[in-house]
């Protein structure tokens, strides 16, 4: 059971109104419980601890409740929400999909798994193309575990100044132990690249061998992400920190087809040819597809229209090819 100092501590941070604190601790309750053998136990813990999160994100009128909002210089390093996504959401390659469903799978029997003296899948890569589901993943990942969801802001990590950047990813590990949620580095590659290209400074040496240390010896219950389009320039020795590496591909016809389906099929004329605009759109990110098909969305609805013809998708289509071509092929 709890020590003494832990109960002292809940009843401390519940009295502070210290959600985050009061989590933390029970949390190291469950771990405890697990590491003793006492599996049951822990799994229920953390099954009442997860509910509990969960009553607070919504407040009776609906709108969101800041639990674990991130106070002080680290509101400036993490922005946190609430996703309510769901894998059903997502059209994934098979094999991505089983990756993610083995993942959400071990998070939710982690205290089993953990009093086994095994570890759940928790520290990952996604690696691919611009558009093609890798924050979606980190918002369907925090909806499926109800979790907050914490996006590191790059723009509040990288600094110019000798070791400050290594202090505060040191805050946020730090934070991943005191709140358990879903951590979204994106743009990985600015914190991860190869210490030996041609253009490194020591201090980009520094923050790389930071993070590795950092990653290495996370012992939180937190799920850690790490999102790049450019695994080449990553350095070697990242790969090995991370339980689980997922690749992201640019949509087949097949999944092109069940992305516009999903979309458009309720407004569609019946006579519609999926798989001939699917051919037509080969090449296109998953986030160009959905930005093309809202936009026949909103045309029909602001000319009063009450179908879609393949005319108007094809269109879209090729307008959004064009855009996305004229922008050197990136997803926007």
């Amino acid at each position: 059971m709890a020590s003494a100092d832990q109960v002292k501590a809940l009843l401390r941070s519940h009295l502070e109104g210290d959600d985050t604190r009061f989590y933390s601790i029970a949390m190291q309750v469950a771990a405890r419980e697990a590491k003793m053998g006492h599996g049951k136990l822990a799994e229920e813990l953390r099954a009442l601890i997860d509910q509990a999160k969960a009553r607070r994100v919504t407040s009776s009128d609906g709108q969101a409740v800041p639990i674990g909002k991130p106070r002080g210089e680290l509101a400036n390093l993490l922005t946190v929400s609430y996703p309510k996504n769901r894998l059903v959401d997502m059209v994934l390659a098979d094999d991505l999909e089983q990756q993610l469903e083995r993942i959400i799978r071990e998070q939710r029997h982690a205290a089993e798994i953990l009093s086994h003296g095994l570890q759940p899948r928790r520290k990952l890569l996604l690696v691919g193309p611009p558009g093609t589901g890798k924050t979606m993943t980190a918002s369907v990942l925090a909806g499926e575990l109800g979790l907050p969801l914490f996006e590191v802001r790059l723009d509040g990590l990288m600094t110019k100044f000798m070791g400050e950047t290594a202090a505060k990813l040191r805050q946020i590990f730090e934070a991943t132990q005191q709140a358990r949620g879903v951590y979204f580095f994106d743009e990985f590659d600015a914190i991860g690249s190869q210490r030996g290209l041609t253009n490194d400074v020591g201090e980009v040496r520094r923050i790389l061998n930071s993070f590795l240390q950092m990653i290495e010896q996370d012992q939180s219950q937190s799920l850690i992400l790490g999102a790049t389009n450019h695994p080449e320039i990553l350095d070697n020795a990242l790969f090995r920190r991370f339980d689980d590496l997922l690749h992201y591909e640019l949509p087949d016809e097949k999944h092109i087809s069940s992305v516009l389906k999903a979309r458009l099929q309720p407004k569609a004329v019946k006579s519609i040819s999926w798989k001939r605009l699917a051919s037509k759109a080969v090449g296109l990110s998953y986030a160009e597809l959905t930005r093309a098909a809202d936009e026949v969305l909103k045309t029909a609805l602001i000319d009063r229209k009450n179908q879609i013809s393949e005319k108007d998708v094809c269109l879209s289509l090729e307008e959004r090819r064009s855009l996305s071509n004229r922008l050197g092929g990136e997803s926007f």
